[in-house]
């Protein structure tokens, strides 16, 4: 029998890995449609979710910086090479100490947190006007949810173990408790009040007891894991210093992706009323993709990686490529999705209460607009995993500072002209610049937010350009989309047709916007995997048998 802390090789591996951490990753984002589909009729696109927004930016930001990416990205390399080598006691001991790091520096930065929150909104949300609601209510949500960050720093540190002994699922799907504890904290305030700062109030505090939570269902299976784990400070212990060496050098490019968050929201709070919570709206439906079918796939094969022989550079590249075809499978259906009918799959989860049809336009404009890097996005997570590997976190973490800011410039450069511009389901019009976050509590229904959703399109592609080069220096260059790219392109093709005639044809029918959504986009799903089955792409296929499997079942 195999053990699960040895690397495996091989196509069915990648697949068998990588579906563990999609199921996971699934489940954990149809609980956050979910809990965004719940804010979304309670709260509508206002003041009370323009503050949640603004406020889960800090925790989130430090979330990412010490936490799942870069954590993983340093640590699991280390850790699972001292498993593949046989060295359980010095992994032990290695995960004690950076997990006692961990600790002593995220309780700094949550008392910095809590104690400056006020300063802290005033940079991360500049338009936010001091006194006002918006401003009031962001500051008291800070407060309350960052205390949480420490326990989703430590969460990403389960994660980095458990992948490393091949155990998937659990820490994928362990978000799903967070965003539970969200939903259940603002459906059972709405059952006493429907007022709006009272419904934000109690996403804060579902977001902080989510946290906590979401570190206990996993703590229990690492220490199984690690029976020779113990906490530490201390530097000396074997693979400490290059754990931090690494972390370093991935903090430096999450950094800089982070900062363009930063600028994103700050330069958004500055656009017409609603800006922040549409551009939060779209992003969700946004990395869906990118964490089923990027993420997974990069996860998956990040122990593997790093664990291969090196010197053997076409198996590398075998499996970079066939990495990048199943990426790519799923991906371009879901662009095509996104880019032609953006509009009718977010009215299809947000549509109800406060969230209108005119606001699913506007939604899905920017929507679009992401769609058109999700491709270069997903692929660069594999790029990256291949890179860290190897123990180059440098060039991802310069790679990551060039795409910031090119996203930044390119996109503050067509974001003010298309703030003049209205999204309503009677179509577009151009009405005129507004200054600032006027309308407090409403929401214009500009498309500034499309802008930035454009220049993160412009810098993934950048990136991914930068990636492939340093890649192929190191490996040699991998093929985009895999080997069977072009016929993928054929389907993307066929089934932006189908996309299109269904708008018109289907439109013709008057039905619920849910109803044209779905109808829509099962036309669309089927017109890809039948030019792909026709074409012999193996991913129909496997998708095709595991459906019948599933059906027979």
């Amino acid at each position: 029998m195999t053990d699960p802390a040895q690397p495996t090789s091989g196509g069915s591996s990648l697949r068998r890995s990588s579906t563990l951490v999609a199921a996971g990753i699934l489940l954990s984002r149809i609980s956050g449609l979910l809990r965004e589909a719940v804010m979304a009729r309670l709260l509508g696109v206002g003041v009370g979710t323009d503050a949640f927004r603004a406020a889960l930016r800090i925790p989130n930001v430090l979330q990412n910086l010490l936490g799942e990416g870069v954590l993983s990205a340093s640590f699991i390399p280390v850790y699972s090479g001292m498993l593949a080598r046989g060295r359980e006691e010095d992994a032990g001991r290695l995960a004690g100490a950076i997990a006692g790091l961990l600790i002593a520096v995220t309780t700094v930065i949550v008392l910095i947190g809590v104690v400056f929150a006020g300063p802290l909104v005033r940079v991360i949300a500049f338009g936010f006007e001091p006194g006002s609601e918006r401003y009031e209510l962001t500051v008291s949500l800070v407060r309350i949810i960052t205390p949480g960050v420490g326990f989703l720093v430590l969460s990403a540190w389960c994660l980095g173990i458990l992948n490393s002994h091949r155990r998937f699922f659990l820490s994928y799907v362990a978000p799903v408790v967070w965003n539970t504890a969200i939903i259940t904290a603002m459906v059972a305030t709405y059952l006493v009040t429907a007022e709006e700062v009272a419904l934000a109030t109690a996403l804060g505090w579902g977001a902080l007891v989510g946290s906590v939570l979401q570190f206990l269902v996993q703590v229990g299976p690492v220490l199984r894991r690690s029976p020779g784990l113990r906490l530490s400070l201390s530097r000396s212990v074997p693979g400490v210093d290059e754990v931090i060496r690494r972390f370093g050098a991935v903090v430096a490019g999450r950094g800089g992706v982070q900062l363009a968050g930063y600028v994103d929201l700050f330069v958004a709070s500055l656009l017409a009323g609603g800006a922040v919570a549409a551009l939060g709206f779209a992003q969700v439906l946004y990395l869906l993709p990118i964490s089923l079918f990027g993420m997974s796939v990069a996860a998956a094969e990040l122990p593997e990686l790093s664990t291969m022989d090196h010197g053997d550079r076409d198996s590398v590249v075998t499996r970079l490529e066939g990495g990048l075809g199943r990426v790519a499978f799923f991906v371009v259906p879901s662009s095509v999705a996104f880019l032609l009918l953006g509009d009718q799959v977010v009215a299809l989860i947000y549509s109800g209460g406060r969230f209108t049809d005119d606001t699913a336009v506007q939604v899905g404009t920017i929507l679009a607009a992401y769609s058109l890097g999700m491709l270069a996005s997903t692929s660069s997570r594999l790029l990256q995993s291949a890179l860290y590997g190897v123990g180059d976190a440098r060039s991802p973490a310069i790679y990551g500072v060039l795409r910031v800011i090119l996203s930044t410039l390119v996109g503050v450069a067509i974001m003010f002209p298309l703030d003049a511009v209205q999204a309503t389901s009677a179509g577009f019009e151009v009405v005129g610049r507004v200054a600032g976050q006027t309308a407090e509590g409403g929401n214009l229904l500009r498309l500034g937010a499309a802008g930035l959703a454009l220049g993160a399109a412009v810098g993934a592609w950048f990136e991914l350009t930068l990636l492939r080069i340093r890649v192929g220096i190191v490996f040699g260059r991998p093929r985009l989309g895999g080997p069977h790219l072009r016929s993928l392109l054929v389907a993307a093709g066929a089934a932006a047709v189908a996309a299109l005639g269904a708008r018109t044809l289907i439109a013709e029918l008057e039905l619920p916007m849910r109803v044209e959504a779905v109808l829509a986009l099962g036309l669309v799903g089927s017109v890809y995997l039948a030019v792909t089955l026709a074409a012999g792409v193996p991913e129909a296929r496997e998708l095709l048998d595991s459906a019948k499997r599933r059906s027979a079942g």
